[in-house]
């Protein structure tokens, strides 16, 4: 029996991989890699595929330091730049997402963290998304108070979202003003308010095999089931505008083994989707089974139609997993 044969009857069997076993598999060959992480997806997921979308609910101007971002205020980019948005534009998206079958709408603010103000009418968006249209409500509204997450459970909110971005060891070349540990405390408070979670990274940022590996060995640890997998988009005037692309090979594996070290996660390609030849189709053959759909925050994404149409061919069910 083979390394990957020997380690997908280990996940079979219920039990972790190690951090020992995941670099055996980083250098194994891609196509056997990649065909066992899809029978580790079908064992523990099925044929759910988990399909959302996201609003850029206020965006630019913020304060973070974070190398690859558009919307930070260091770095000379060209995003907009307006407040929390008014509540009847967030309904209207939030209604043209449910109308296409999209059964989770993600709302995205941009800054460290909202204010209370802003926190306040956030929540009375959030309530009117609920009770006039139903869609399941995701926040990501960056390092929030437990109190903060409270409020928004309250509201309606069933989901907060907060990637790690990358390993511990990794993030300070990554971002300055705020910490890996930050990232932890928000999670966990977000957790403490009776959330579900929503945390995973950027792929490209100049990080090793080993920093992805040991991100998702965190993401098990904070038992997160939905795992956003974002590739470099090299935003022009941020400091990672130049970094060298990744390979289709790359991709492939860096979702495979996250799907070995997270077997029965939502695994969600998220940014970067469009610029890939196959539009993803090829890592949801390798073990990723969500994706966002439609725009990102700053940058075109795949069309519902064409994805929903990739999924059928696929042979996934759109539910909501993870």
């Amino acid at each position: 029996m083979n390394t990957v044969e020997k380690l997908r009857s280990k996940v079979f069997a219920g039990r972790r991989i190690s951090r020992e076993d995941a670099f055996e598999l980083s250098r194994a060959p891609l196509r056997q890699l990649c065909e066992a992480a899809d029978d580790i997806r079908k064992r523990f997921c099925g044929d759910a595929f988990d399909l959302c979308c996201i609003i850029n609910a206020k965006s630019g101007k913020c304060g973070e330091d974070c190398k690859f971002c558009a919307q930070s205020s260091f770095y000379g980019t060209v995003a907009e730049q307006y407040p929390l948005l008014a509540e009847e534009t967030v309904l209207q998206e939030a209604q043209a997402a449910a109308n296409s079958g999209i059964l989770r709408f993600s709302i995205v603010t941009s800054g460290r963290r909202l204010c209370w103000e802003e926190t306040d009418k956030l929540c009375g968006i959030v309530r009117a998304v609920r009770e006039r249209v139903g869609i399941s409500v995701c926040v990501s509204a960056g390092l929030l108070s437990a109190e903060q997450f409270s409020a928004l459970k309250s509201a309606g909110v069933s989901r907060a979202h907060c990637n790690l971005e990358t390993s511990a060891r990794f993030f300070p070349q990554v971002c300055t003003t705020h910490t890996y540990g930050d990232k932890i405390a928000a999670i966990s408070a977000a957790k403490n308010a009776g959330l579900e979670i929503c945390s995973g990274g950027i792929i490209g940022l100049g990080e090793s095999v080993a920093d992805r590996i040991d991100m998702a060995l965190s993401l098990r640890a904070a038992e997160v089931r939905s795992v956003p997998v974002n590739f470099l988009y090299p935003v022009p005037g941020t400091p990672f505008s130049d970094n060298a692309p990744l390979s289709e090979g790359e991709k492939l594996r860096t979702v495979a083994l996250f799907r070995f070290i997270l077997p029965d996660a939502a695994i969600r390609l998220a940014g970067g989707r469009r610029l890939m030849p196959d539009k993803g189709e090829a890592c949801f053959k390798s073990g990723a089974n969500a994706c966002i759909t439609g725009n990102m925050l700053t940058t075109d994404g795949v069309s519902v139609s064409a994805d929903k149409a990739m999924l059928g061919k696929l042979g996934y069910e759109v539910k909501t997993y993870g």
